[in-house]
């Protein structure tokens, strides 16, 4: 009687819509947001958000879109502008029109010609914080 092709489903951790797309939060044109935002879904944004990401999905920053705040996310497409650190356990895609004040922590970075970030790159797995001096120290992979 009841088709169950209208479930939602969630593998992943990701939540999906009714058609089996991924579920996408997005943050208009001339919407100014200030705030912590967590999510498990993609996170598209084209107005300003102030305050810290957290996506589990893609973070699309769009070229209207600009981030004041740190963004921690599974991967991360910028074409806006970013004021603060861009941490991304997979991907990150800085476009021709992006503009990233920070540092950059990722696995596979891909950097099209016109973009441009102020800060360090960071390619990997992060360097340990020595508790006793403050200084980072680098430990040598095991084979």
């Amino acid at each position: 009687m009841f088709n169950n092709k209208n479930k939602m489903k969630k593998s992943n951790g990701v939540q999906n819509t009714m058609n089996g797309q991924p579920a996408v939060n997005m943050i208009s044109e001339g919407t100014h947001i200030k705030g912590n935002i967590t999510t498990q879904n993609d996170f598209r944004i084209s107005g300003t958000v102030e305050g810290e990401l957290d996506v589990k999905g893609k973070c699309i920053i769009t070229q209207t879109g600009k981030v004041v705040g740190q963004i921690n996310a599974q991967d991360a497409d910028i074409s806006g502008e970013v004021e603060g650190t861009v941490t991304t356990t997979n991907k990150l895609t800085l476009r021709q029109t992006a503009h990233v004040t920070g540092d950059l922590t990722t696995k596979v970075i891909l950097i099209e010609e016109g973009a441009r970030f102020d800060g360090a790159c960071h390619m990997g797995q992060k360097p340990a914080k020595s508790e006793q001096t403050g200084r980072v120290t680098i430990e040598k992979a095991q084979k």
